[in-house]
């Protein structure tokens, strides 16, 4: 994310004060914020229209089960094909390679963004592992960026970057401390910044807030996952903690040691008419080993995970996350459009499940939030939003230091070390 501040200097030499600066800011913040969240809602619900269309009205119609393993196999084999339809013949060829961009990066051409959602579209409906962060993203900052340099070309076109991706992270979490958290990662004090941190969030908060609170009143999505309360953590929870979120900080890594390899291996068929359907058959292949909560971006379906607590065995619980996880670097390689956060995410839940089902005695809502704080850690290298996601999904007062103290001792274990992005020469990213 570009850091140059998006204060433009007085022309005087005096210093401006704060709130001459941050006043002017409010009202693009606001309008940025809700058509940010506008545009994420839209192409939610646009997906889900046509996810009920491919995987319920159609196989009724046609007298199979929706989710059987072969219906699974054809509808993931096609979407590949139409994505690489997508990929191949319209023009931008739906943006860079999903797998070299993350949720930062420079504005795309305008022209880019059809493209790219309906790539991306097309992906979540038709139950490819990936989720909507990253295009949605990069499909607000281009156009954020490409009016904001209409209407104000004298401000900093950081400044538009920087509301675009504050406003749709905020929207996409459904709060606007996500967007701080992210933002304040990417903003370092220069000696020649001027102001406070708060006076350089000031903006990116507004937007991040407008966005979160129009996503909020549409929409019904929460992040919390219900699970059982825990008042008073001792001792053998902070090491439950510290010991799942290293487990899982481990296998996270597995997937960012071996995505330049699986990668590569997709890059070696040039074409996307082969890279993309043939990814989409080996989804649908795993999608039919792992059962259907292994499909899609894996948001609502955590919510059907950790609502059986108790209820999955081990061994059912190990293949989903082993399956997620494969999918996960499957669709990131082959050249679908979509982000890697909230599957991950999916894997975290469902690799502290799978903790807690070998040891009963880990309450669920440290098993889960460890696994997710690990797993997310390992493959984005985002400690705030890795803490955040974490704390989110468990909002219980009590783990918050337990989570804090683990997220260090497995930021030891990944950091220096790959992570699940690479960059444009196809190199894993340190």
């Amino acid at each position: 994310m570009a850091t140059d501040t998006p204060s433009p200097a007085p022309p005087s030499g005096v210093p401006e004060s704060p709130l001459r600066v941050l006043l002017p800011q409010i009202l693009p913040a606001l309008v940025i914020g809700v058509a940010a969240s506008l545009l994420y809602i839209g192409i939610s619900e646009l997906s889900d229209q046509l996810k009920d269309v491919v995987w319920e009205a159609l196989p009724d119609a046609l007298g199979i089960g929706g989710y059987s393993s072969l219906w699974m196999i054809v509808v993931l084999t096609v979407t590949g094909v139409a994505v690489g339809l997508v990929v191949w013949k319209v023009p931008g060829h739906a943006g860079p390679d999903s797998a070299s961009t993350g949720l930062e990066g420079p504005p795309l051409a305008p022209a880019i963004v059809p493209g790219l959602l309906v790539a991306s579209t097309l992906a979540l409906a038709g139950g490819v592992s990936l989720g909507p962060e990253n295009p949605i993203i990069a499909a607000n900052v281009a156009l954020a960026y490409w009016i904001g340099r209409k209407v104000a070309p004298t401000a900093p076109g950081a400044l538009w970057v920087m509301l675009a991706t504050s406003a749709t992270i905020g929207a996409l979490f459904g709060t606007p401390v996500a967007s701080a958290l992210v933002v304040s990662e990417a903003l370092t004090h220069r000696p020649g910044d001027r102001g406070s941190l708060w006076d350089r969030l000031f903006a990116p908060l507004i937007a991040a807030g407008a966005g979160a609170m129009t996503t909020l009143l549409l929409t019904d999505f929460t992040f919390d996952l219900s699970l059982p309360q825990v008042t008073d953590p001792g001792w053998d929870d902070l090491l439950a903690a510290m010991a799942v979120a290293a487990a899982a900080a481990v296998f996270g890594l597995l997937s960012c040691y071996a995505f330049p390899y699986i990668h590569g291996a997709f890059r070696r068929l040039r074409h996307p008419m082969l890279m993309l359907p043939l990814g989409g058959l080996v989804l649908g292949l795993l999608g039919a080993l792992g059962g259907p909560l292994t499909l899609f971006k894996g948001l609502e379906q955590i919510k059907d995970l950790a609502s059986n607590i108790g209820g999955w065995s081990s061994g059912d619980l190990a293949k989903m996350t082993v399956i997620k996880l494969v999918a996960l670097v499957i669709a990131a390689s082959c050249g679908f459009r979509g982000g890697r956060i909230f599957p991950a995410v999916f894997v975290g839940v469902a690799f502290g499940m799978f903790a807690q089902a070998l040891v009963p005695e880990i309450p669920p809502a440290v098993a889960v939030s460890a696994g997710v704080l690990g797993v997310l850690l390992a493959t984005t290298r985002q400690g705030w939003l890795s803490l955040f996601t974490a704390a989110v999904l468990a909002p219980q007062p009590a783990l918050l230091p337990l989570l804090c103290v683990a997220s260090l001792f497995a930021w030891l274990i990944v950091t220096g070390r790959p992570q699940l992005e690479l960059v444009e020469s196809g190199a894993s990213r340190h």
